[in-house]
């Protein structure tokens, strides 16, 4: 299911807010029940039998938590438990995720047909499994207490807001939240107010940004020029900010209207003058997940410069794994540790005294051409790609095509780059604070044109599902 569906606006979410506030606030349990039982509907929607998949790894979770706990009180390190736990939801997400591709690697590599059943990928396990694991390393480093409540910690684990695209949010952050939460009428219209910019920001832009990129790729190669696969790669670097970051903001939006607070996964990044400031300020709570829980274990920058080199690299090619079972993902990654490590060693000094407009172009267009290695189905296509913006093959500069996408899509392209901006959030929040009618009556429309996009276009895709 979802969250940019008619099901799920006008069926599921006022059924689960009605039962959640029809039972009184001193009755934490019996919501909770209700969270618990929305949320396993919401999964199960698409994917019945995976649900019991999470359901095993709220149980299995649980229970070793527990036990590491236990036996560190007895004087024990619990660090055997703890690696067999990490192995565990290790397997499961590799299995799931990976096992395609490490099959057709094997095939590719040795030339071999070996033949294997190809199974869907569930849903967010990408995210719930992480969400698991800090759960274990911070009960093993005694930076939290485990729950002693299985209901309250699979509904931690399983949580609809959150479950299928983030963000990754630590139970030690959430610990309190699940035992009370308090909802004030403000709390609420401030998450039913970023629930409807997060909607707007998925529906209206990148759902029309991800139909112009889909088309561009659909182009024979008679009508692709170069400007229009510069457009084709604007397009996309908008689409997935507006995609991911509407979908986080709506997460964060039905978080308080829950009475939850989760952390913000992004912070306009596409203002970044750098690609370390960009890592700053894109998918947060991946970011932070890996830097506390890989990059610092691993000693950080606390090492040797080798040493240190060696640490990006592998946190970098796992981040880009965690994104895809495909070469491409694992270049992308590859691509930014290599760019960080540069920045940092090489030139980093000297791009801070160039004029910031050149640091922002700079950035820019790194980030742009890394989307194309993620947006590719495979390497080849994104090396061709990449190929043509930069004049390789016999494209002309232009045609009737690109024209025509420009005409027909310059306004969507400029307002989707004007808005990926702090200011005109800024300048909204400035006029609800002034005058609270024509902030209402803006969120009002925001809504009415997400609703009849919906009901009358079938494009409307999530990117970050695959993940």
């Amino acid at each position: 299911m979802l969250f940019s569906s008619i099901i799920f606006l006008y069926y599921f979410l006022p059924v689960v807010l009605a039962a959640y506030f029809i039972v009184p606030k001193k009755h934490m349990k019996a919501r909770n029940i209700i969270l618990l039982i929305a949320s396993l509907i919401f999964y199960s929607w698409g994917e019945p039998v995976y649900v019991f998949l999470m359901i095993y790894s709220a149980f299995f979770n649980y229970f070793m938590a527990l036990e590491i706990y236990k036996e560190k009180r007895k004087g024990g390190s619990g660090k055997r438990n703890m690696l067999f736990t990490l192995i565990v939801n290790l397997f499961i997400l590799c299995f799931f995720k990976y096992f395609g591709f490490l099959m057709d690697t094997i095939n590719g590599i040795l030339g071999t047909n070996l033949h294997y059943t190809a199974l869907a990928l569930p849903i967010g396990i990408s995210f719930y499994t992480f969400q698991a694991l800090s759960y274990i390393l911070d009960v093993y480093h005694d930076r939290t207490k485990p729950q002693m409540s299985l209901l309250k910690f699979t509904m931690y684990l399983s949580l609809f807001p959150q479950l299928i695209a983030g963000p990754i949010v630590k139970y030690r952050d959430v610990a309190d939240q699940l035992e009370d939460r308090t909802i004030t009428l403000e709390k609420f219209g401030d998450g039913v107010v970023r629930f409807i910019f997060g909607l707007g920001k998925k529906v209206l832009l990148a759902n029309n940004l991800g139909a112009l990129h889909a088309a561009i790729l659909a182009l024979p190669d008679s009508q692709v020029s170069i400007v229009t696969y510069w457009i084709g790669m604007i397009a996309y670097t908008l689409q997935i900010y507006f995609d991911f970051s509407g979908y986080s903001d709506m997460a964060i939006g039905l978080g308080k209207m829950f009475g939850f607070e989760f952390m913000e996964n992004f912070n306009y990044p596409y203002i970044s003058k750098t690609i370390t400031e960009f890592w700053r300020r894109w998918h947060i709570s991946l970011s932070t997940w890996f830097r506390e829980y890989l990059y610092i274990p691993l000693g950080g920058n606390r090492v040797t410069v080798p040493r240190h080199l060696l640490n990006l690299m592998i946190v970098w090619s796992l981040t880009g794994l965690w994104h895809g079972a495909s070469w491409n993902f694992v270049v992308w990654g590859l691509y930014y540790g290599v760019l960080l490590i540069l920045e940092k060693y090489v030139y980093g000094a000297y791009l801070e005294k160039v004029p910031e407009w050149a640091q922002h172009v700079y950035a820019m267009l790194i980030v742009m051409i890394g989307w194309v290695f993620f947006s590719s189905t495979n390497l080849t296509v994104a090396l061709h790609y990449i190929g043509v913006l930069f004049g390789a093959g016999a494209f002309p500069l232009a045609n009737m095509q690109t024209l025509y996408l420009l005409r027909t899509n310059f306004i969507l392209l400029a307002l989707s780059a004007v808005i990926s901006t702090p200011e005109p959030l800024a300048q909204f929040k400035l006029l609800c604070k002034n005058m609270k009618i024509p902030g209402i009556i803006i969120i009002f429309v925001i809504l009415i044109l997400s609703t009849a996009y919906l009901i009358y276009s079938s494009y409307n895709p999530f990117l970050y599902f695959r993940f």
